[in-house]
């Protein structure tokens, strides 16, 4: 298997949603709303992806400023090609691509959360989110 990996593609909606659908993410995202996932991967400040041919396995997508701070939002791995270490590549190349002080978070999802300690992510217990609908108190 040669797995190419690039972070200079910009992906279209429909090869976004396709790759999510083939992963454990895709009940979590909205799918069946193509404007809200254009806006996802058109506002993404980086995208790494992972290539079998012309096929796209995987992708890391992620909001920036590329000096201090990185949310990877996204890490998906085609189900099919999992457990091959294409989503530890993922973030790699991801990484390599920002500032030598910034810090890469992300929230697990909940099939992968004993995956990131594994590869060397300290666990945060200080996350906090505000809710669409929720008001400020």
């Amino acid at each position: 298997m040669n797995i190419e990996y690039k972070t200079d593609v910009a992906l279209t909606v429909e090869q976004f949603i396709d790759i999510l659908s083939r992963t454990s993410l895709g009940p979590r995202r909205p799918l069946d709303d193509r404007e809200c996932m254009q806006a996802m991967i058109g506002n993404a400040s980086l995208v790494a992806t992972a290539w079998d041919g012309e096929l796209l396995v995987g992708v890391a997508r992620c909001v920036t400023d590329f000096v201090y701070a990185c949310y990877m939002s996204e890490l998906a791995v085609d189900e099919h090609y999992q457990r091959r270490g294409i989503g530890k590549e993922l973030i790699s190349h991801a990484r390599n691509r920002l500032g030598p002080r910034c810090r890469l978070r992300l929230l697990a999802a909940p099939d992968a959360a004993d995956y990131y300690g594994h590869i060397g992510f300290n666990h945060s217990p200080r996350c906090w989110e505000l809710m669409p609908g929720s008001e400020l108190k």
